[in-house]
């Protein structure tokens, strides 16, 4: 017996509390795991993303820019034709235009959209070389210069804005598929995080299990087995698998009761033996 209680002594078993920590520790490290990845994905996800849309609006923005000036120097023109004031003729600043064009296509991230602007480069040189010529038709005593603007001018003008219409619209559609890619790459990036909500409430579930099939139940059987013996004497034999505390805790329990239920008959039969006598 001594022998048997020396090496339940000595002899090295897993801890309850570890056994309890490294279940709730996969749980949580799991969820954390999930959480970093989920952050990490939404932000790769968001600066990607949000700097396409941020290009998308500064190309918008360039030519609307580029709009705007071109048909600002078209209307000031057709005031000259207008008041056949040649004094009044503008000045076009080309080298403002051509770095604005410049910063355009850079901005640009679809590759659908870049041959747009070159027919838009395109378009606008045939529009400003022969708006160069303004001066020459003006002065030109042979050239109807209302039937030469109207004529000539305005319709390179009018594919110049034809064009720049397309490339407005290919720059929108990419805005909006950015934009839907901006909120599916949302929906994807919070996926690890609602796998991992699941995971852990299935290993919730399962800890739970556990706990109750190897600790909470052996202790109901455990005290059942001591209120049996303490209300009517009988035997303790309750058994079950496991080298833990709790395996040690029954095995001890087992023990003195069966040392108590000795030591009730010795008792006995000291009684008896007295009475005889």
């Amino acid at each position: 017996m001594a022998f048997k209680l020396f090496r339940r002594k000595t002899e090295k078993r897993p801890s309850l509390r570890v056994k309890l920590f490294r279940a709730l520790g996969s749980v949580a490290a799991i969820l954390l795991l999930s959480g970093v990845i989920s952050i990490i994905e939404y932000r790769r996800m968001s600066d990607y993303v949000s700097e396409l849309i941020s290009s998308n609006i500064k190309s918008i923005n360039l030519s609307q820019f580029l709009s705007d000036i071109t048909q600002e120097y078209d209307q000031q023109m057709l005031a000259v034709v207008l008041m056949n004031d040649i004094s009044i003729m503008p000045d076009f600043d080309l080298d403002s235009f051509m770095a604005q064009a410049d910063s355009l296509r850079n901005s640009i991230t679809s590759q659908a959209a870049l041959p747009m602007v070159d027919t838009v480069e395109v378009s606008f040189d045939a529009f400003m070389n022969t708006s160069l010529k303004f001066d020459e038709v003006f002065l030109a005593d042979s050239v109807d210069t209302g039937e030469w603007f109207f004529g000539t001018l305005q319709p390179r003008y009018n594919k110049f804005r034809h064009d720049m219409n397309l490339l407005n619209v290919a720059i929108h559609e990419e805005l909006q598929a950015n934009s839907v890619n901006f909120d599916e790459g949302f929906y994807r990036s919070i996926m690890p995080g609602i796998v991992s909500v699941c995971a852990g409430i299935v290993l919730v579930l399962l800890l739970a299990f556990f706990i109750m099939t190897d600790y909470v139940r052996p202790l109901y059987k455990i005290s059942d087995g001591i209120d049996a013996y303490r209300a009517t004497g009988r035997r303790y034999n309750y058994t079950f698998d496991g080298d833990d505390q709790l395996a040690n805790i029954n095995t001890g329990v087992s023990e003195l009761i069966e040392e108590n239920l000795e030591l009730k008959r010795r008792v006995k039969s000291l009684k008896e033996e007295r009475i005889q006598e």
